[in-house]
């Protein structure tokens, strides 16, 4: 699962370089590099500009409608959306500030010095999605200097899957470990794999279902060049985005968050959340917070979740943090609803650990911190400005005029234009544009189901509990549909 910030990393599939006809590949292109690229066609942009012109006037319209249909000419009320917008016109011109790192040939020719050592933590993964994640390092056109598998306790028998890959690493030369021990949560795996690489430079976190595609560790290191960044954000893509209409609307959902909030956050040096599906930190980052990382505690409680957030915490503290946007993975996402809102509450209890955090450690004028103050603002502002208005509407008798509830609509139309600016290998553009037909079921399961979500997770942010693969896998490997 994606980012899924728990004991288990994700993976998913790439070229393999050492088949072995024996073992069970339910994909019949398990061994085919998954490919995707950036694709930004000007008329992109400029249907996002003219979304966004939309939403203006369908505001200014609106507001003044039903100020007339009030009796109350307008009012304070129609200003409560003043600092949201403006904080939405920031947000886009950094955004679409966001360019790839490019190392010149000085800088690549230390980026090639790097030792770079991966660590896959592995917690009852689907074999199919664990063993394209593995083939897809040794297809790496910069591969790893090493690579370290952690079986945390898992009750799936990986023994066949674990003997074809010591033989394909061999002959790919690529160094590898792989230990069986006791189940002690995703932090205490990544540990022990980092244990087996010391002299390691760079760590690359891995997701047991995570597929990269064959350029993602080059892309990846291309912002290390730089020695003030610490931490580098891939972009994940859902591997079964065709798999049902919850796995389409979260590759929507969590694409668009990706190429939207952490790309206006990136040309600051302030991503506050580096996907454990793909992620690379300067060893330092890991290594020097080993007795911490591993004994968090919130309110007197151990935390065990929300390890990618704080990874990048540290980082934060230490220099930069940014997103490659050409730095690309697909990793599996939740197929059923169960499965999909028992993962966002454990993400968003572990957000608003992080959260605090963040405002307590970061200095006052860290970006990351100026970032979060205004995060919460954006959703307290929302919440209120839609009391305020349903208020007004009760207190007066005058219907919202529809035009008004279109308006954060074309905003998120304009916003999830993004994702079609990623073209991958496996999806016809027709499925993609399909995917970006669901923005209005996107925007209503929102509103609706995940910001009450959100807050029941900030109320009950003390629960530190998994709440998934307990039993097993939750998503398995399997043909794509459509």
């Amino acid at each position: 699962m994606a980012a899924d910030g728990d004991r288990r990393p994700a993976g998913t599939a790439a070229a393999d370089p050492c088949p072995d006809p024996a073992a069970d590949r339910p994909d019949a292109d398990a061994d085919r590099p998954l490919v995707a690229h950036r694709h930004r066609p000007g008329v992109l942009l400029a249907a996002t500009a003219g979304l966004f012109l939309l939403a203006v006037v369908a505001a200014g319209y609106g507001l003044r409608a039903w100020g007339a249909a009030a009796g109350t000419g307008g009012g304070w009320t129609d200003w409560a959306w003043a600092p949201v917008a403006l904080a939405l016109l920031v947000q886009t011109v950094l955004y679409l500030a966001e360019r790839p790192v490019r190392a010149d040939a000085g800088q690549q020719r230390e980026l090639d010095r790097l030792e770079v050592a991966v660590l896959v933590p592995l917690y009852n993964e689907d074999p199919g999605y664990l063993r394209t994640s593995l083939a897809s390092l040794l297809a790496q056109t910069r591969p790893p200097q090493s690579v370290h598998v952690v079986d945390d306790g898992s009750t799936t028998d990986y023994a066949s899957l674990r003997a074809w890959w010591l033989t394909a690493a061999e002959r790919a030369g690529v160094r590898t470990t792989w230990q069986r021990r006791a189940n002690r949560g995703k932090r205490a795996a990544q540990l022990a794999a980092a244990a087996h690489c010391p002299g390691a430079d760079v760590l690359v976190t891995v997701d047991s279902d995570a597929r990269l595609d064959p350029r993602a560790l080059h892309e990846l290191l291309q912002p290390l060049a730089d020695p003030r960044v610490q931490a580098v954000a891939g972009v994940v893509l859902a591997h079964n985005n065709r798999h049902g209409l919850i796995s389409r609307i979260t590759d929507l959902w969590y694409v668009t968050n990706q190429l939207v909030d952490r790309s206006a956050l990136s040309p600051l040096g302030a991503v506050m959340v580096c996907s454990g599906s793909l992620a690379a930190y300067r060893a330092a980052a890991l290594t020097d917070h080993r007795e911490a990382y591993l004994t968090e505690t919130f309110a007197g409680r151990p935390v065990t979740f929300s390890d990618d957030s704080l990874l990048t915490f540290y980082a934060l503290r230490r220099g930069r943090v940014v997103q490659q946007p050409t730095a690309l993975v697909f990793s599996a996402m939740p197929e059923r609803v169960g499965h999909h809102l028992r993962q966002y509450l454990r993400w968003m209890r572990g957000s608003t650990i992080r959260s605090l955090w963040r405002v307590r450690y970061l200095p006052l004028t860290h970006p990351a911190l100026l970032a979060q103050v205004l995060r919460w603002y954006q959703h307290l502002a929302a919440t209120a400005t839609a009391v305020l208005l349903l208020t007004r509407t009760w207190r007066t008798g005058a219907p919202l005029p529809p035009v008004l509830l279109a308006v954060p609509l074309l905003i998120v139309a304009g916003q999830t234009l993004r994702y079609l600016t990623l073209r991958r290998s496996d999806q016809p553009l027709r499925s993609q544009l399909a995917t970006w037909a669901l923005t209005p079921l996107a925007v209503a399961w929102s509103w609706t189901v995940l910001r009450p979500v959100r807050w029941y997770a900030t109320l009950t942010c003390l629960r530190t509990g998994w709440g998934t693969r307990q039993h097993g896998p939750e998503v398995a490997l399997a043909p794509a549909a459509g």
